[in-house]
């Protein structure tokens, strides 16, 4: 049986998985990432979004003449599957819309037709303070409107008098998501440390059992060999790495869940943590290989200094990038394949989609747990070059 009987051990491993989401949190508060990028709309946002500025009051998204007579289609048009439900018509589907509202953030969380959970919006001004109401506001008979002097333009709150200024640190569906992932994590661990606690002799049983193996793996595969006989304390840090990368990257390819490891400002945050873990922990020799390489000519030393310099910040962007982009990509992967049932319209085509989606979610449970090896090795690789000892040859 491993030893892991420490019960102190998961402790910090808990609380440390705390500190982690929470900084997660905090980065997050009002990023939706993936609606900054082009003039492309949310959606739940925009679809039915009204022009609030034109005197007529037209509805933006009028079907073939005719004049939307307000029936309930929020469920249908305003989550990209492309018909309108008052039968004047049906609007073109449109695969990018669907897929940027299933990758995105938003202020509201869409589980399935009239299956919807408002968020609460909190928002900071100087000449107001702090403000606290649903994201149900912005809702009218399933279109946007105004509420309270703010709107939601482009997927992101803003106030309708350009000239004030906003803080939104709203609980989003991304920080929706991260709140319950920390829940998780605490049920879980403070529950195998209980079983430890108890039970100090016997070999571990049920959900002990199960992540003891995990831990092992961490700990002989990736601290140990990277580390060396430092490894075991930053064992709790990257094991909450990687059981944190891991869980949302599976609760991610949940129907209806948050594509919360595909938001770069989650990406960003654990990449900074790790950039901070690395070089706090940085010993004498660590930084003298940086500004002075010992042994190198002063002329190469001019070239060698600045590249060193700068690779303090590309390793960790480097972790941020490909985690974000490898979940973000068997996303698209997805639902692109979805999208064509809808373009096509044909059995064969849905048929064949089937095939490929199973296949492609398959894969996606492999990289899923392959990103969070990938993080837990590269983030252990820089921690063990800044606690190396020197030594002399």
């Amino acid at each position: 049986m491993v030893n892991i009987q420490d019960s102190a051990a998961i402790k910090r491993l808990s609380f440390a998985s705390l500190i982690v989401l929470l900084l997660s949190v905090g980065v997050s508060y009002g990023q939706h990432d993936a609606h900054d990028s082009g003039d492309h709309n949310d959606g739940t946002t925009e679809a039915h979004q009204n022009d609030h500025h034109d005197d007529g009051h037209q509805d933006a998204h009028e079907a073939n003449g005719h004049a939307e007579d307000g029936a309930d289609h929020h469920a249908t048009a305003d989550h990209g599957d492309g018909h309108d439900s008052d039968g004047h018509g049906e609007k073109e589907f449109n695969a990018g819309e669907m897929i940027m509202h299933h990758i995105a953030d938003d202020y509201i969380w869409h589980f399935w037709d009239n299956g919807v959970v408002y968020l609460p919006v909190i928002l900071y001004s100087s000449d107001r303070g702090v403000e606290v109401f649903s994201s149900s506001n912005f809702y009218e008979h399933h279109s946007l409107v105004e509420y309270n002097g703010y709107e939601i333009h482009h997927g992101k709150i803003a106030p309708v008098d350009e000239s004030r200024s906003v803080f939104d640190i709203s609980i989003t569906k991304n920080v929706a998501s991260l709140l319950i992932s920390i829940v998780f994590m605490l049920i879980i661990f403070l529950k195998v440390g209980r079983s430890y606690k108890k039970d100090t002799l016997s070999a571990p049983k049920g959900l002990a059992n199960f992540f003891e193996v995990i831990v092992t793996f961490v700990r002989d595969d990736i601290a140990k060999p990277n580390i060396g006989h430092k490894y075991e304390r930053f064992m709790p840090f990257l094991l909450t790495l990687f059981f944190f990368i891991w869980f949302n990257n599976l609760f991610g390819l949940t129907p209806g869940a948050a594509n919360l490891t595909g938001n770069i400002a989650v990406t960003f945050t654990l990449a900074i943590i790790t950039f901070i873990v690395t070089n706090v922990n940085g010993n004498k020799n660590y930084w003298k290989h940086i500004f002075a390489t010992p042994g190198v000519p002063i002329p190469v030393l001019l070239i060698l200094v600045p590249v060193e310099f700068i690779g303090l910040f590309t390793k960790p962007f480097s972790l941020m990038i490909r985690l974000f982009v490898s979940i973000t990509a068997g996303h698209i992967v997805v639902l692109s394949l979805i999208s064509l049932v809808f373009i096509f319209e044909s059995f064969a085509i849905g048929g064949a989609s089937l095939l490929l989606v199973t296949f492609i979610n398959i894969i996606e449970l492999l990289v899923a747990t392959i990103q969070a090896y990938v993080f837990t090795m590269f983030t252990s690789m820089y921690i063990g070059q800044a606690v190396e000892e020197h030594h002399d040859h």
